[in-house]
C-alpha cells in the first residue's frame, strides 16, 4: 500500500515537472543601431531583451530594399554577431562583446544573440 503512494506520489510530480513552462532565452538589456528612413533622416532603433540564438532582421534596415544600419551599440549581457545581410546570411560580420559597440562603419541588417 505504502510503496503504490509513493508510486502516485512520484508521477504527480513527474507530471508537474512536464508541464511547467520553459522560459525563452533572452538576452538581457538593450540592442541599439542607427539607421536611415525612407524620409532620409537618421533614427535610433533598438531591441530590447532580445531572444537569443535567433536571428533578428533589423527593423528599419533589414532588408535589402533598405540602406543598412550602423554604429551598433551591445547593451546586452550576450554577444552579438551582427551580418551585413539579412537572415544571417553571408560571410561579412562581425561580433560584438556585451557592452560594445561599433563605429558607423560597420554596416549591418540582421543580428543573432549567443
Amino acid at each position: 500500500m505504502r510503496l503504490r503512494h509513493h508510486a502516485v506520489a512520484a508521477l504527480g510530480a513527474l507530471a508537474l515537472v512536464v508541464t511547467l513552462p520553459t522560459s525563452a532565452s533572452a538576452a538581457t538589456g538593450q540592442f541599439r543601431y542607427t539607421y536611415e528612413t525612407g524620409e532620409g533622416y537618421e533614427a535610433v532603433g533598438f531591441l530590447n531583451n532580445p531572444r537569443s540564438g535567433q536571428c533578428i532582421n533589423l527593423p528599419g534596415a533589414g532588408s535589402d530594399e533598405l540602406p543598412p544600419a550602423y554604429a551598433p551599440k551591445n547593451v546586452t549581457d550576450a554577444t552579438a554577431t551582427v551580418f551585413l545581410s539579412a537572415d544571417c546570411d553571408g560571410d561579412v560580420y562581425y561580433t560584438l562583446r556585451p557592452g560594445g559597440g561599433a563605429s558607423e562603419r560597420l554596416k549591418l541588417r540582421s543580428v543573432v544573440f549567443s
